[in-house]
């Protein structure tokens, strides 16, 4: 087996919005990736807009420039921070309903508050979850499990071996920064749905479970899959990280 190297790094700037692959991000002082889920829109109960609860979100295009901080939407371009205002109203348009957008670049706004690093994943994983729904198109199955770092080198699930039983984590490294690994993924429904329509698949998380149950390596720790509708891995950054740059490249090291 080669060396488990990182293969593709991906952040989210706005949550729940498209993902955009870039070449080396820095490590923020939350423990996630500088620009990942930097921003978030907020409903009129100031409840996060996230496609759990509103599946119109994976209608939206969005292609950002993190270059210049740009973000286009139909076909216009915004900055993320001076047209705020013009952001807001776009999105409360789109929804029908009043929508603020808020900025953390500190934290980011994590769904996992225990875990906020980045989530990590492997492409032997992603290929044999395709193998599982060969009805889908290989690319898109990336971007239904929304991962922020893709390994190659490694056979499927070996990303199994970075989380322990409960109560433990376990310690490794990518490139030079130092992660705790904590627990496999519980997905939400967002997999199942296509992640331009949002056409669901119908038992497509009891399908999954079924095989993830089949397929689970023997290295895997058992007692961290009270269900198996999991896949990828939390992970926490310890402070003394902040500021070290994780690269398309760097070895995977447990």
């Amino acid at each position: 087996m080669t060396a488990p190297v990182v293969s593709g790094i991906f952040v989210y700037p706005i949550k729940s919005l498209s993902r955009t692959a870039i070449a080396e991000s820095g490590i923020m002082p939350g423990g996630g990736l500088a620009h990942d889920r930097e921003f978030a829109l907020f409903d009129e109960k100031d409840v996060v807009i996230n496609g759990k609860r509103y599946p119109r979100v994976h209608h939206i295009r969005a292609k950002f420039d993190l270059r210049v901080l740009s973000v286009t939407l139909g076909g216009e371009k915004f900055h993320l921070v001076e047209d705020h205002t013009n952001l807001e109203h776009w999105f409360s348009d789109y929804f029908g309903f009043r929508v603020t957008m808020k900025r953390n670049f500190i934290t980011g706004f994590p769904d996992d508050l225990d875990s906020p690093g980045p989530t990590i994943l492997s492409v032997a994983s992603l290929n044999e979850v395709n193998a599982w729904f060969p009805e889908l198109d290989r690319e898109q199955i990336g971007r239904r499990f929304r991962a922020n770092i893709e390994i190659t080198g490694v056979p499927a699930f070996w990303e199994d071996r970075l989380f322990g039983e409960p109560g433990e984590v376990i310690e490794f490294a990518v490139g030079d920064v130092s992660f705790q690994g904590v627990n496999p993924c519980a997905r939400c429904p967002v997999p199942s749905r296509h992640p331009d329509t949002a056409e669901v698949i119908p038992d497509f998380a009891k399908l999954f479970s079924a095989r993830r149950q089949a397929t689970l390596p023997a290295w895997a720790a058992t007692g961290r899959f009270d269900h198996f509708y999991r896949l990828s891995v939390n992970t926490r950054v310890p402070a003394s990280e902040v500021g070290k740059m994780l690269r398309v490249g760097d070895e995977v090291r447990n």
